[in-house]
Formats: structure tokens, sequence, C-alpha cells
């Protein structure tokens, strides 16, 4: 997998550049970047292993902007919920990557500086996948202890990749004092192969969480996105490779690049519409964007 996932970035970043729509206000009900890493109960007194689980995952809001992210360096471990607000003026996105142990951001920025395959002891797990400027997007995961990145690889305007423009932030998980919440449930199953996405059920419109997870032998990501009216995917990839007018579609999120069999979930709101689910990644073998091995789907939300 070669780490410059720019590759499909830079195509869906084209819809960034142009969007134009009011900021969402994700204050209430989120967990921010200053008190993300708090434990739960911490100032009962009560004993770690008396407290409950929570209901529903803690929400780590982060939020992304040319060029930097607002994050919490430390979080406890647990099935975590990321929230990515998109700042913009452009694209971005959230790829978690997990670290061996023993390796360190400093490693990562090192090795990031070399072109070709991120290396063995880096793995990417998922996160939430692109919005349009102005929205947020969700990705939900069981975090285990050591240490993380949270790297942006869209590489537009410019052609260099977000993160070597200040988009990387180190993330520790530290062992929790408190039980994890259980996994959300799924309502949708989406399953990433080689190359297609294999969606179980037909998709509703209404509020919907998909469970999401890479069977194949290289990473995958799935994006979201609505078409407009009377447009299809050929009209996405036609106004991506000459970005004239306003886009034929709108990115809703998804899951990012995982080369991890591990679930993680995302929760959208779908509406009725004809909608895209796309694999940027350049592939394993010959480097060319998945869509073009047929990673790529069309669905109808009535």
């Amino acid at each position: 997998m070669n780490h410059r996932v720019t590759l499909a970035a830079a195509a869906l970043a084209a819809f960034g550049a142009v969007a134009c729509s009011a900021k969402k206000d994700n204050s209430a009900g989120s967990t921010t970047a200053a008190n993300a890493g708090t434990s739960t109960g911490a100032s009962s007194g009560a004993p770690a292993a008396s407290a409950a689980a929570p209901a529903t995952p803690p929400v780590v809001t982060v939020h992304a902007k040319d060029f930097a992210f607002d994050a919490p360096k430390q979080i406890p471990a647990g099935m975590t919920t990321f929230d990515v607000v998109n700042d913009g003026p452009g694209l971005h996105h959230v790829t978690i990557v997990k670290l061996a142990d023993g390796k360190s951001m400093a490693d990562l920025e090192t090795a990031l500086k070399t072109p070709g395959p991120l290396p063995s002891w880096a793995a990417m797990v998922g996160g939430p996948n692109a919005p349009a400027p102005g929205h947020d997007a969700n990705a939900t995961l069981d975090m285990t202890p050591g240490n993380y990145a949270l790297l942006c690889f869209v590489d537009v305007p410019g052609g260099v990749p977000h993160f070597a423009k200040g988009m990387a932030s180190p993330l520790t998980v530290v062992a929790a004092t408190t039980p994890s919440a259980p996994a959300p449930v799924a309502n949708d199953t989406v399953t990433l192969e080689d190359y297609k996405f294999d969606v179980a059920s037909p998709i509703t419109s209404g509020k919907h969480t998909f469970l999401v997870r890479n069977t194949a032998t290289q990473a995958h990501e799935i994006e979201l996105i609505k078409l407009d009216a009377g447009k299809t995917p050929k009209d996405v990839l036609s106004w991506m490779q000459k970005p004239n007018g306003p886009p034929p579609g709108e990115p809703i999120g998804g899951v990012a690049a995982t080369s991890d069999s591990a679930p993680v979930y995302f929760t959208a709101d779908i509406a009725p519409g004809n909608y895209m689910l796309i694999c940027f990644l350049p592939d394993a073998k010959d480097g060319k964007p998945h869509f073009t091995h047929g990673m790529m789907q069309t669905i109808k939300v009535s």
C-alpha cells in the first residue's frame, strides 16, 4: 500500500474547492479536545471496577482546517467515536494510523518523507472519511492502548499532502480506568473486498449506522457521495478530471483507509436519492485507484 493515499484524496478534494455550505455547530453533546482524555467518573472517588460502562462511546471531536488538526493528544482505550468537523475551506479527513510498540510520531514523520509503502509497523485502522466543508463526519472503532497518528492525506491544492503541511497529530491511547462502552448497534453492513462493496441489504432513507469491515488483503476505504439529481458516477469522475462549475455531488463521509479486519462504524442521515460508494486508494499491485478496478457502486435510496 503506497502511503501516498493522496492519489485518491486529490481527486476527492476537488469537491472541497468549490463546495459552499453553512458550518454546522457541533459543540453540543461532544467531547472536546480539551476533555476527551478525562476518565468518566474520575471525580466520584468510587473504585474503577465499580464504575458502569457508558451507554454510548465517548465522542472525540477533531477540528480540521487548512492545514491543522485541533485534536486531543491522549484518550482512554475503548470504543471511541471520532467526529471530524471540516472547518475548511478545503476537504479533509482523518486517517488513524496505529504504530507498533516502540515507534513514535517522529519515526512516522521520518518514514513519510520517503515515497513508498507505509512501514510494516504503521497500520491504517480507519477513521472518519471526508465530509464537505462546513459539515462533519464520524467513525467509531475500538481503540487499544498504544501510539497513534492522525493524518490527512489530501494533497489539493498544490500536490503536497496535508500531513506535510501540518495535518499530522500524535495520539496516545492509555489504559482505561472504566469499562468500555459497547459497540454501536448497526442496521447496515458493508464489507470491503477486492474490488467491490458488499452491501448486505437495501439502504432506506433515514439515520443509519453502518458496520464496515475490510476482508481484503490490502487497505480499502468507503467514501459516500450523494449525487445531484440526474448525475451519475461518470459525471463525478469527469468533473474530478476537469472541475469546472459546481460538483455533481456532495461528499458525506464514510470510513477512511483501513487495512485492519476489525469493524469500524459510521452513522449518517441518508436522504432519498442516488449515492455513489467509491474507494480511491491506489492498488498495492499496480498503483491504480481501486475504482478503476471496479470498486465503485451506485445505490438508490427511496
